[in-house]
């Protein structure tokens, strides 16, 4: 949510315009009786990709990512529950919402097993995901996620610095002005502009956040860092959250088969300051795993 916000560019690039510019379906599943919102690109059957927000965030973050993924691919953003434009729940877990990453994959219509992409927050449900559901995942990628420490979005939250009980503004433009990135770094302005744009509803009286405060109100279960059935890789941002001595922790723990893929001049938000680098590191990492066997089980 930006303070740090790059300027520069008064007018996004086109490869920005163009991605947005890509067909995209938005479509609804029921998980456990709530309604969970998601979006694809490409074509339903084969393989596919889910990709997973971080706190307080929801699919939109993905919008100028998903489209250069989906050569061949279906690409699925889907808003965990209490975020954008999903239900909320009485109470929010990192099961439940890898409950939610499945139903999803499966209601798109992906026909193999997905790999599961996730950012922050986002990472940690994707470690879940792999570890109770094994082989029906098929690979595992997490974005700067803490995973010895709380999220950044819960820090802030629980030291309330940031992600309180929800406040309604008088406007849509006195809103818009209020956005951050947590932790604060700098951005690419098109691109907090469009994310800014989608993270917000009307209510009476005016405007506020999409997420639900009680997301924010969960426990990390003990069991993240665990060998796994799936392949598994680890971004790190060069100035992110994810220190290199935590992650070589994860990687010893992961069974040391997860390969730890630095973005370089990255910050935590990676999607929003070096999207390009991002895809770049993605799409490579696909394309290798497409030409190798996975590891053996444990």
């Amino acid at each position: 949510m930006v303070s740090m916000v790059d300027t520069n560019s008064a007018a996004p690039p086109a490869w920005f315009s163009a991605a947005l510019a890509t067909p995209v379906t938005q479509r609804t599943t029921i998980v456990d009786g709530a309604t969970i919102a998601y979006r694809t690109w490409g074509d339903p059957g084969g393989c596919g990709l889910v990709l997973v927000h971080g706190g307080a965030a929801h699919s939109r973050w993905w919008d100028h990512i998903g489209p250069l993924l989906a050569d061949g691919r279906l690409i699925v953003a889907i808003d965990l529950s209490g975020h954008g434009d999903s239900a909320r729940r009485e109470s929010y877990g990192l099961d439940r919402w890898a409950g939610e990453v499945l139903a999803v994959a499966e209601d798109a219509g992906i026909a193999s097993p997905p790999t599961v992409i996730g950012h922050s927050l986002g990472g940690l449900v994707t470690l879940r995901s792999a570890a109770v559901f094994g082989s029906r995942i098929d690979g595992a990628v997490v974005i700067d996620s803490p995973i010895r420490e709380m999220s950044p979005e819960e820090h802030a939250a629980q030291e309330h610095r940031a992600f309180g009980r929800l406040r309604v503004y008088p406007s849509k433009e006195a809103i818009l002005a209020r956005f951050r990135p947590v932790p604060d770094q700098p951005v690419l302005g098109y691109i907090a502009d469009h994310v800014a744009a989608t993270s917000v509803r009307e209510v009476d009286g005016g405007w506020t956040w999409k997420w639900d405060p009680a997301i924010f109100r969960r426990q990390v279960p003990p069991t993240l860092l665990t060998r796994l059935d799936c392949r598994v890789a680890l971004f790190r941002a060069e100035h992110g959250m994810v220190s290199t001595e935590m992650s070589d922790v994860m990687y010893d723990r992961l069974g040391r088969v997860a390969p730890v893929i630095e973005i370089p001049a990255a910050g935590h938000h990676v999607m929003l300051d070096h999207p390009i680098a991002l895809v770049a590191a993605i799409r490579t990492l696909l394309s290798a795993w497409d030409h190798s066997l996975p590891p053996p089980g444990p």
